[in-house]
């Protein structure tokens, strides 16, 4: 297994929409970095699922894990999520938080803020692409039909157009 770099991530990103939207800032030499939809403030022990502004597809051939950025762990924020990415998933993510700041003051994330590095993994031996309930979770109609066009395309074999439209009608829905 190998890390893909900035420069291979942009070509996927660019084919694939493998981070939508995606802003050159963010790409660091190893991956990309995330940030949330909205703002929020935790405070101490409070446990918080934050959605990333970014959704992700991890292709057929590739993994992601995630960590968080330093900056916020200083603070006390906790990353409690397991840190990968199936291959084959596309959603925005849910970020599973928790404030355990020693100081126990509130620790506010603001939409834009650079908060978890995504890193893209090949992996080896055939496609398994994720299966589950989750897929196209936190995401629009347009959105959801974007990537099921891209997927329907690029992967006729794994991803029949008919299963990728049930799963978009399933989806876990846009919160507001």
């Amino acid at each position: 297994m190998t890390v893909i770099g900035a420069p291979l991530l942009r070509e996927m990103v660019k084919k694939y929409n493998c981070i939508y939207p995606s802003e050159a800032s963010a790409f660091d030499g190893d991956g990309y970095v995330l940030t949330v939809r909205e703002d929020r403030t935790l405070n101490y022990l409070e446990h918080r699922n934050m959605v990333s502004r970014e959704i992700v597809f991890t292709p057929p051939d590739v993994v992601a894990h995630l960590t968080s950025k330093s900056k916020f762990g200083r603070l006390g924020l906790s990353f409690l999520n397991s840190v990968k990415v199936h291959s084959g998933f596309v959603g925005r993510l849910a970020l599973e938080l928790v404030n355990l700041s020693n100081e126990r003051t509130p620790i506010t994330i603001r939409q834009g803020d650079p908060l978890i590095h995504i890193e893209f993994i090949r992996r080896e031996g055939p496609p398994e692409p994720y299966a589950g309930r989750y897929m196209f979770q936190f995401m629009d109609d347009k959105e959801t039909s974007m990537y099921v066009d891209t997927l329907s395309r690029g992967f006729p074999q794994l991803f029949p157009r008919e299963e990728l439209e049930r799963k978009g009608k399933e989806r876990v829905v846009v919160e507001d």
